[in-house]
């Protein structure tokens, strides 16, 4: 089916007539129309898949890489620990750990304003899953035509097959997809010997159904669904776009006026530009999105329109870059500025936390001293008239092998210490430790004084040192 509409002429203050595709009268707000993406070839098709294959086996093959007696990457949420390779984040540095989002979130603010959201067409997951089981589809249904005329098909023996082979696909490696995000919280063999085995706990097959189902979900059936209607950055990445940030744009001055020729005829003596109106930009789009209508909030940046119309273009003898990677200023015949105030305000951003978290992480303490006072007695009084004070000391070992730890106090002139003052604590565990602190009251100037415990790591290497202020009551 074909329409007709006026479309304006930009290079001629007229009214023409042209074709108007299918593509243009499908409401892509509505969830219900199913978008079939045709496959392409392409630079930027080629680069897009192989940034996907990196991440997806990035993810796939990170919980299996060794180190020491676990995994490399292991989030241990029953003991609270945190293992990326050798570094152990605790929840009492968790700053880093949000810090580090921080730095992420200017990182995409930096790229957003710079190149646009080729996050989104590059290595998001849900593009990467989204092209993934796309795939699956093209091998066991067959290019987007068939996919079509397969769908209107009444059932049938060959319907049903493909159909359940291309769902069985999907099922299965969304299966893989949540064993694989379980192993970065249960152990990687574990997992999966427990589960084939039938031999894990109820939380964990709960788990791993529900990821599974949502991969399969978001993959499989609702794909643009997620970028267009549900993906909050969608929303407000025009806050970070300016006319100097790099989108997918059509040059319509030279497209336009759009129409279907021979590739023998000249464009010019017809009246109309390079855009033959072929459509296969609006076909190898993921979210269905004409590009030629303009900037679109939909526009993930991928790329696809631009490998088919260069495709299009050298097939009919006329110049690539009909859609390119371009800014608005460059489409409307402006000066681009590549360094602008808002790019470099991102910039330095991210520079200074970056700095900021490596500092902190360098200076990550081995060990934590935390004091807890009696709260029941201020002080009390011994039979040999010195003043007393009660502590409980919770010292935690944030490293992975067994320390010795000794004790001191200091502000405190000639004080007598009751309790053990030496301990060894194994590897990631929490030791609490109550003592007592006795001064001679003629010692003590003020009703409250302040002094730190200090907790000494007894290294090979290097001595390590942390103190703790708190207060001693007297009369």
């Amino acid at each position: 089916m074909s329409a007709e509409r006026p479309r304006k002429d930009y290079r001629k203050d007229k009214q023409i007539k042209i074709h108007q595709p299918d593509a243009d009268k499908v409401d892509k707000f509505n969830p219900s129309n199913q978008i079939y993406v045709r496959a392409v070839e392409g630079m930027w098709t080629t680069l897009r898949r192989r940034m996907g294959w990196i991440a997806m086996l990035g993810f796939m093959l990170l919980p299996w890489i060794p180190y020491g007696d676990r995994q490399a990457v292991y989030f241990n949420l029953a003991e609270q620990k945190f293992h990326i390779f050798g570094l152990t984040i605790w929840p009492q540095d968790l700053t880093l750990l949000a810090a580090l989002l921080m730095i992420a979130a200017f990182g995409l603010f930096f790229v957003t304003t710079y190149l646009g959201r080729v996050w989104c067409g590059y290595t998001c997951p849900q593009t990467v899953w989204t092209f993934i089981f796309i795939w699956f589809e093209e091998k066991l249904e067959g290019s987007r035509n068939k996919r079509i005329k397969l769908d209107k098909m009444p059932w049938s023996f060959n319907k049903l097959w493909r159909k359940t082979a291309k769902h069985s696909a999907w099922l299965s490696f969304s299966l893989l997809t949540s064993m694989t995000f379980m192993s970065y919280f249960v152990p990687t063999t574990e997992i999966y010997t427990e589960v084939f085995t039938l031999q894990a706990s109820g939380l964990i097959y709960f788990w791993v159904l529900f990821f599974m189902f949502a991969t399969y979900g978001n993959a499989g059936w609702m794909r643009e669904i997620m970028c267009i209607h549900m993906c909050p950055y969608a929303r407000f990445q025009s806050a970070m776009f300016d006319k100097n940030t790099f989108i997918v744009g059509y040059d319509t001055q030279r497209g336009e006026s759009r129409g279907p020729r021979s590739r023998k005829a000249d464009p010019k003596e017809l009246g109309l530009g390079d855009c033959i109106d072929c459509d296969l930009c609006v076909q190898v789009c993921p979210t269905g999105i004409d590009i030629r209508n303009g900037l679109q909030y939909e526009c993930i940046n991928c790329g696809s329109c631009i490998d088919a119309c260069d495709q299009t273009m050298e097939r009919m003898g006329y110049d690539k870059g009909l859609i390119s990677y371009t800014t608005e200023n460059k489409l409307e015949g402006k000066h681009e500025h590549v360094v602008r105030p808002k790019l470099v305000g991102y910039g330095i951003t991210m520079v200074v936390m970056c700095g900021v978290f490596m500092l902190a992480l360098f200076h990550v303490d081995p060990v934590r001293l935390d004091i807890l006072r009696d709260r029941n007695q201020l002080y009390r009084e011994t039979d040999a008239g010195l003043v007393e004070n009660t502590y409980t000391l919770k010292i935690l070992n944030k490293t992975e092998q067994a320390q010795q730890y000794h004790f001191s106090a200091n502000g405190l002139t000639d004080y007598q210490w009751i309790g053990p003052k030496t301990i060894k604590v194994d590897a990631g565990k929490v030791y609490t430790l109550p003592i007592s602190i006795a001064v001679d009251p003629y010692d003590l100037k003020l009703p409250i004084t302040k002094f730190n415990i200090k907790v000494i790591e007894e290294n090979k290497n290097k001595d390590v040192e942390v103190e703790q202020e708190t207060r001693f009551f007297g009369p």
